[in-house]
C-alpha cells in the first residue's frame, strides 16, 4: 500500500474514532447546556415577573380579600407561572430549582421549577412564593436537537478534515511521488537513470533525492567499469586463446606424435572451445549493455521463432520432443536487432531441449497482452526448477542443474545473455516453474516496442 493511502486511511480512521467517542460523550453534554438554557429561561421570566410585582403590586395578581393564588398555564400546558401568598414568609429572599410532578388539569406534567419566596415588604407588600415552571417534554425536545445538529456538525467536520488531509497530503507527498516515477518506476539498468533534481522544499525529500542521485552515480560508475573491464579482459583474452588453438592444430598434424599426446590434445582443444565460447559470450554482453548494437530493423517475433525452431530441430528430434508454434496474431518489433533476437530464442529453445525429459513437449506461444503488449512464452515438460533458485536464475555462471554424468553441460551464461538482449530492446524476461511439471520463459514485450 502506497504511504498516501496510509496516510488517508490513517486519517480515515482516527476521526472515526473521534466521531465515536464524540457519539458517547455529546449526550451528556448536550443534556447539561439544554438544562443550563433552561434555567436560564426560568431566570429571565423569574426576572420579568418581580417586575410586574414590584410595578403593579401584588394585589394585581391575587385577590386580596379571598388569599387566592394566582396560575397561569400556557396553552399546551408546557410551562407555568404562579404567585402563592405566604403567611409567613423567610427573612430573606429563598430559591432554589429542582424537578417534580405536577398535575396540570386531569394530567400530570414533569416540570422543572425554579421556586423563589420573597419576604414580607417595607410598604406592607405580603411576603410571596413565585414558581416558575418548564415542562421536561420541552427540555427533553431541545436536548434531542441539540444533540442531532451536534452529531452532524461533528460528522461533517471529520468528513471535511479526512478531505483535507487527504488533499494535503497529496500535495506533501508529490515530490516523493514524482522522485518514485520519474526516477525509479522501470528503470532497467543504471544509464537510465535521471539526475534532474526534485522540485520541493522539503528538507527530508531534497536529502533523499540528493543521496539517490549520489548513489546512482557511484553505481552507474561501477557499472561501466565493470563493462569496461569485462570487455577489455574479454579482447584480451581471445588473442591468446587463438593462438593455442593455431599450436593445437599445428601440433596434431605432426606425423611423429604419439597417440596418447595426441588424446591430450584433442581434450585440452575441447576446454580451449568451451573457454573461447565463454569469452566470446562475455565479449557479446558487454558489448550490449554498452550499447554498440544498432536497433533499426522490423523484426517479425513469429518468423524468428520459426527460423530458430528449424535451427534447432536436429536436437529436439534426437531427444523425441514435440514442438508446438503458435504465435498468432503476428507482431513486428518496430526498432529491433534481428541477430541478437535470434540468440535470445535460440538460448530459450536449447534451454527448453537440453533441460528436458525425452519424450517430453516445448510449447512456444504469443499472444497480446491486455496492456497492449506482446508476451512470447517458451514452456517445457523438464524437472523444473526449485522456488529458492528462481530469484538466481539470470545470475552469471550460475548453475542449478543436478550434478552427475547425466546432467546437462552449461555454464550459466545463456540466460544472462538473454536477459541483457531482452532488456536492450525494452522487454523483460521472467521464468515460472513447478518442480515435477516443467519451467516456462515469458518474455514481454511493451506496448510502445511493438507494432502489428
Amino acid at each position: 500500500m502506497r504511504l498516501e493511502a496510509k496516510l488517508a486511511l490513517f486519517n480515515a480512521l482516527s476521526k472515526l474514532l473521534l466521531v465515536l467517542v464524540g457519539v458517547l460523550i455529546v449526550t451528556p453534554i448536550v443534556q447539561r447546556v439544554a438544562l443550563v438554557h433552561t434555567d436560564l429561561r426560568l431566570h429571565e421570566k423569574e426576572r420579568r415577573v418581580l417586575g410586574l410585582v414590584r410595578r403593579n403590586g401584588l394585589a394585581a395578581f391575587v385577590r386580596a380579600e379571598r388569599s387566592d393564588a394566582y396560575a397561569d398555564y400556557n396553552i399546551l400546558k408546557q410551562e407555568y407561572i404562579s404567585l402563592t401568598p405566604l403567611a409567613v414568609g423567610p427573612p430573606v429572599p429563598v430559591e432554589h430549582i429542582f424537578e417534580e410532578p405536577r398535575r396540570v388539569d386531569d394530567a400530570v406534567e414533569d416540570f422543572r421549577i425554579l421556586s423563589y419566596a420573597v419576604p414580607a415588604g417595607p410598604a406592607g407588600q405580603r411576603a410571596f412564593r413565585l414558581e416558575i415552571g418548564s415542562s421536561l417534554g420541552t427540555l427533553e425536545l431541545l436536548t434531542h436537537t441539540l444533540r442531532q445538529l451536534a452529531l452532524w456538525v461533528l460528522v461533517a467536520v471529520s468528513l471535511l478534515t479526512v478531505l483535507t488531509d487527504v488533499a494535503f497530503a497529496h500535495y506533501l507527498l508529490g515530490p516523493l511521488r514524482e522522485l518514485t516515477v520519474r526516477k525509479l518506476r522501470g528503470i532497467r539498468q543504471p544509464s537510465e537513470f535521471s539526475f534532474a533534481p526534485i522540485a520541493t522544499d522539503t528538507t527530508d525529500f531534497r536529502r533523499l533525492d540528493d543521496g539517490l542521485n549520489a548513489l546512482m552515480r557511484q553505481i552507474q560508475s561501477a557499472f561501466e567499469k565493470e563493462r569496461e573491464f569485462m570487455s577489455n579482459v574479454s579482447h584480451e583474452l581471445l588473442t591468446p586463446a587463438s593462438i593455442l588453438q593455431s599450436r593445437f592444430e599445428n601440433m596434431l598434424q605432426d606425423p611423429t606424435l604419439p597417440e596418447p599426446h595426441a588424446q591430450q590434445i584433442v581434450e585440452s582443444q575441447r576446454t580451449l572451445y568451451r573457454l573461447r565460447n565463454t569469452v566470446r559470450t562475455l565479449l557479446l554482453i558487454a558489448n550490449i549493455e554498452n550499447e554498440q548494437y544498432l536497433r533499426d530493423e522490423a523484426v517479425s517475433l513469429t518468423q524468428t521463432a520459426r527460423d530458430v525452431a528449424e535451427e534447432l530441430d536436429d536436437r529436439r528430434q534426437q531427444r523425441d520432443l514435440a514442438l508446438a508454434l503458435d504465435l498468432a496474431p503476428d507482431f513486428v518489433l518496430a526498432r529491433a536487432n534481428a541477430t541478437l533476437l535470434h540468440t535470445l530464442l535460440r538460448n530459450l529453445l536449447a534451454n527448453a531441449i537440453k533441460y528436458n525429459h525425452a519424450g517430453g513437449r516445448i510449447c512456444i506461444e504469443g499472444r497480446p497482452t491486455a496492456a497492449g503488449g506482446y508476451a512470447l512464452r517458451v514452456e517445457d515438460t523438464g524437472p523444473g526448477i526449485a522456488p529458492e533458485h528462481l530469484p538466481h536464475l539470470f545470475d552469471r555462471f550460475r548453475r542449478f542443474s543436478a550434478p552427475g554424468p547425466g546432467a546437462p553441460e552449461g555454464y550459466g551464461l545463456g540466460l544472462p545473455i538473454a536477459q541483457t538482449i531482452a532488456a536492450f530492446h525494452g522487454a523483460t524476461l521472467r521464468a515460472e516453474s513447478t518442480v515435477g511439471q516443467g519451467t516456462a520463459f515469458i518474455l514481454e514485450f511493451g506496448p510502445t516496442e511493438t507494432e502489428g
